[in-house]
């Protein structure tokens, strides 16, 4: 399926989707800064700290895919009794996510940091554990599954062989999607895949490919060859194999295979690209879409995930404008919603860049308000711009306002050269937004106080800090607006 504009309303269409998740699950932690020195100790680089994120990792980033997508989700998976797991479980609370972690006391919570200067990932530390699960704790899972699937349109077993899918239980959830008559997609791991055995896809990349099917899989008719190899020995539906830079290529039974050249992007980090697909898969096929149609969108969303850092996600807005707007302008890209900001922004501050935020109406762009912008630039290394929306504007100003709608002036604050991001919001208010994106300086004129800028306490706990903006004198939207009325 080539159809840019169809694939763009198949990614819409994934809104309300809904998916099983079963798998291993992991904290991934970054720990960011920059390396300005070698180590008198040791030939070492010395990382100077300058912040720290965490995330749902392993199944958990196959959850936070179809999150983003829009996809409803129900996820089992087994962690320990310790910080970590609850720390999972509070990044899974939310919308959409219905998250059954099971507790095991004797085993520990994976957990994978890796530490990172810019965009180079330096070292990965693990602590983690691949014994089989005790009895009980495997009967939990299956119970689960059992309880989860008549709500759910389609199941994925993410693999990363640290003992949930082990003892046969792959074997036995398979079962269970078949006899619920629900499709399986299957992220394998290890070379072993009879206990995959019937699923209706499976994910493998190129290394996978070989190790579990032996011989070479370098060229489309290698991979074609090995492909079909697994699913004559494991009667599985089909495969797709990712091919990293060559993208992927869908072999189903005997009927001639589909070669997806990449999506051209720069690639920063191919980390958790193949959970970007399993999600991708396994939401099409719950929305109804053909496993073709699957694999072609879900070619696009690994695209967009390599041209990002660490463990990343898709957004459908992200999506669709890479579908219809292959050429976006540079403004067009700056306009970003909510869910997306939060993903860029987290990307900064792992960066170690210093964050600005300002907010207002800018029904009228002015000298005035260049020059805010311009002193609120000059503070940080990013500079956000919350946006009122139209709504909001109204409610603030009055009727008659705002005299541009709110798409045509977050355009014009995105093409000004200051101006990174812009976000428009529908509060009266941007505290919720500071509090999602989470700003080192927050920006405001100079005609306020500081005890009554909305955020400044908020921005100061967190270490942050308020900057006052110089006013130039004689410019006002409201002023201009009379003048012109009259």
């Amino acid at each position: 399926m080539t159809d840019r504009s169809a694939l763009a309303a198949l990614a819409e269409s994934l809104q309300g989707a809904r998916v099983l998740v079963i798998g291993d699950v992991m904290l991934d932690r970054f720990v960011t800064g920059d390396v300005e020195r070698i180590s008198p100790e040791a030939p070492i680089p010395v990382l100077r700290v300058s912040g720290e994120t965490a995330m749902p990792g392993g199944a958990g980033n196959v959850v936070r895919n179809l999150r983003a997508l829009g996809a409803k989700v129900s996820f089992v998976a087994v962690t320990g009794d310790d910080d970590a797991a609850r720390e999972l479980a509070s990044a899974l609370k939310g919308s959409n996510v219905t998250a059954n972690l099971i507790k095991d006391r004797t085993r520990p919570t994976s957990i994978k940091i890796r530490y990172v200067a810019g965009n180079q990932q330096m070292l990965r530390a693990d602590w983690e554990t691949g014994a089989p699960l005790a009895g009980k704790i495997g009967d939990a899972v299956l119970k689960a599954a059992l309880k989860a699937i008549g709500k759910c349109d389609a199941m994925v077993l993410s693999d990363y062989d640290k003992g949930v899918l082990g003892d046969g239980r792959a074997a036995k959830l398979i079962a269970i999607a078949r006899a619920a008559k629900k499709p399986v997609i299957v992220d394998p791991k290890g070379s072993d895949y009879r206990r995959y055995r019937g699923a209706d896809a499976v994910t493998p990349n190129k290394k996978e490919l070989r190790q579990a099917a032996g011989g070479d899989a370098r060229t489309d008719k290698e991979i074609t060859a090995a492909a079909r190899t697994l699913i004559k020995a494991h009667k599985f539906g089909a495969v797709l194999v990712t091919r990293s830079a060559d993208g992927m290529t869908l072999v189903q039974g005997n009927g001639k295979p589909l070669h997806l050249a990449a999506e051209t992007r720069e690639v920063f980090d191919v980390s958790g690209a193949g959970d970007t697909v399993v999600a991708t898969i396994a939401a099409a096929i719950a929305a109804g879409a053909e496993l073709a149609e699957a694999a072609a969108l879900a070619n696009v969303t690994a695209g967009i995930v390599v041209g990002k850092v660490g463990t990343a996600v898709a957004y459908t807005s992200e999506v669709v404008a890479a579908l219809l707007h292959q050429d976006i302008s540079d403004a067009e890209a700056k306009v970003r919603a909510i869910e997306a900001a939060e993903d860029k922004t987290e990307r900064w501050h792992r960066q170690g860049l210093r964050i600005g935020f300002t907010n207002g109406c800018f029904d009228l762009l002015h000298p005035g308000h260049v020059s805010l912008l311009r002193q609120a630039r000059s503070a940080c290394d990013k500079l956000i711009v919350g946006l009122n929306s139209d709504e909001s504007v109204r409610r603030l100003k009055g009727a008659g306002r705002p005299i541009q709608n709110e798409a045509a002036r977050a355009t014009v604050l995105a093409s000004l050269s200051g101006v990174d991001m812009v976000v428009i919001f529908g509060d009266d208010t941007p505290l919720s937004l500071i509090k999602r994106l989470r700003p080192d300086v927050l920006v405001k004129g100079a005609d306020y106080k500081i005890k009554d800028v909305v955020g400044a306490e908020l921005i100061k706990s967190w270490g942050g800090h308020v900057k006052l903006a110089r006013l130039e004198p004689g410019h006002s939207t409201t002023a201009t607006v009379k003048r012109l009325k009259s």
